[in-house]
């Protein structure tokens, strides 16, 4: 009788603060219900580097996504290079309105400096970040309830009030520049992981696309209940950053993903004059291949566990995953049939492979060459969510998600781009370049290699696009000023 009493008090507790405080459980279920996110990112992958692409290739997991979604055959990033592009990424902002249009490094290592911890604490690296007065994707889905981690490659700032807890994210675990040891998780000597916002040591050693690997899958199983944002930017296949030229010449990777490449044999020759170091051993270009599918291969197995367990907890319906690449593939990778590489602005650099999956509203196995950019992810990923963005937030993109499910054309008809003295402008299928060694114009309709450079036949044309991105430059010097490299 005792134990009944004890059993109906609570109950009866209960029932008076449900009438009194009632649960909108309706609400809650809209919240449950809502999509997932996953955003993937590679790290200076080749525009053809995909097994569905090319036999030299392992990406089964990659192919996967391509079969069971689609395919982005002209989708392009905002710079050639990490930094800006992670952080338009984010934003869904050009890097001149952001504020971050270079990269946040230092350039003593490339020379074989190692800094000590007293002068690393003051160089631009450690002390430059993108500006707190951005907002990101994660805050604003973050305000929308959902759940947001970040596990990988960071960048856009070391300092506390820079690091993804203070920009939306709720869970962090990675490392905060542009680049890392696989192994030791230092850059150039420098510890860069960071477990939230402090720096750890705890899983040295251990190879870090199997730590982001991990994370992931964690957090996954913890919020497979709510909604959530994982976004998983991985540094494979970005070379290593550790000062020994045997090491930073390529990536790194596990004994058992070597073995998948059995075509490649993984060899060192001698430099006597190397352009940093005497006497340097270096890898051989099949070296760097090898290491470089070898990342890729291991970075694809993490993917393929992302997307296993999303089918063994019955989200995968109810998840949008999207894929691209940070920038264009280095010079190991393979950015056929497109001309130049990763830091260029022909299409080597900044047209990237991408692909999306998400069931029901995408279909299956399709290939999409609508003009597409980064700056599409932020507007697509609000209305994915349901969430809004701040009536004064100029974004420079827009909702793309039925362009990925083939239901309109694209209404992107322009893109620039600007590093430096490295200019560009597609306006529909024109492209024009202005480098260092001259000024290009190419119809990529006709011409996606870039090999028959019009600019002396089509002056009407050229000037036309240089005219577009000349006012496009004056709109990126007219807005709201952003850190950490303009002068306000």
């Amino acid at each position: 009788m005792i134990q009944r009493r004890v059993f109906l008090i609570p109950c009866l507790l209960a029932s008076l603060l449900a009438l009194v405080a009632p649960v909108d459980r309706s609400l809650f279920a809209q919240s449950a219900g809502r999509p997932n996110i996953v955003l993937i990112v590679s790290d200076d992958q080749g525009y053809a580097d995909l097994g569905c692409l090319s036999r030299d290739v392992r990406t089964p997991a990659l192919d996967r996504l391509a079969r069971e979604g689609v395919r982005l055959t002209d989708f392009y990033v905002t710079w050639p290079a990490c930094t800006p592009s992670r952080g338009s990424l984010l934003t869904g902002r050009y890097p001149q309105r952001n504020g971050i249009y270079d990269m946040i490094r230092n350039e003593a290592p490339d020379y074989g400096h190692r800094y000590t911890p007293q002068e690393y604490e003051v160089t631009f690296e450690r002390i430059g970040g993108m500006d707190t007065r951005e907002i990101l994707i994660s805050g604003l889905l973050r305000d929308a309830s959902y759940r947001c981690a970040i596990f990988g490659k960071w960048d856009l700032g070391s300092l506390h009030r820079y690091l993804p807890r203070q920009r939306g994210f709720h869970e962090f675990y990675g490392f905060v520049n542009t680049g890392i040891d696989y192994f030791t998780h230092e850059r150039y000597g420098v510890p860069s992981m960071y477990r939230n916002d402090k720096p750890t040591r705890a899983d040295r050693g251990t190879y870090c696309t199997d730590l982001f690997r991990r994370e992931a899958l964690r957090f996954i199983r913890a919020n497979r209940s709510r909604p959530f944002f994982l976004y998983l930017p991985f540094n494979a296949p970005h070379s290593a950053s550790n000062l020994d030229p045997k090491i930073r010449s390529a990536p790194q990777a596990p004994d058992k993903h070597k073995k998948l490449y059995p075509q490649y044999k993984e060899q060192y020759v001698a430099r006597p004059k190397h352009r940093y170091w005497k006497n340097a051993q270096v890898p051989t270009r099949d070296t760097r291949r090898l290491l470089y599918l070898a990342s890729l291969t291991a970075m694809d197995e993490a993917i393929g566990e992302v997307l296993d367990l999303l089918d063994e907890l019955n989200l995968a319906d109810n998840t949008l995953v999207l894929f691209l690449s940070d920038n264009g593939g280095s010079g190991i990778a393979d950015n056929r049939p497109l001309r130049g590489h990763k830091g260029q602005m022909f299409e080597g650099g900044i047209r990237v492979c991408a692909m999306a999956r998400f069931p029901g509203r995408i279909e299956k196995g399709t290939v999409n060459r609508e003009f597409l950019t980064s700056l599409e992810v932020v507007p697509t990923l609000l209305a994915v969510a349901g969430a809004t963005a701040p009536k004064q937030l100029e974004l420079d993109g827009f909702d793309m998600l039925p362009i990925l499910a083939g239901k309109e054309r694209s209404p992107r008809r322009v893109m620039c781009w600007k590093r430096r003295e490295r200019e560009a402008i597609r306006w529909r299928n024109w492209k024009w370049i202005r480098n260092a060694d001259g000024t290009y114009l190419f119809d990529l309709s006709s011409d996606l290699g870039e090999k028959n450079n019009l600019i002396e036949s089509q002056l009407g044309i050229a000037k036309k696009l240089e005219e577009r991105f000349r006012s496009w430059q004056q709109a990126m010097r007219s807005a709201e000023p952003r850190g950490p490299f303009r002068d306000f």
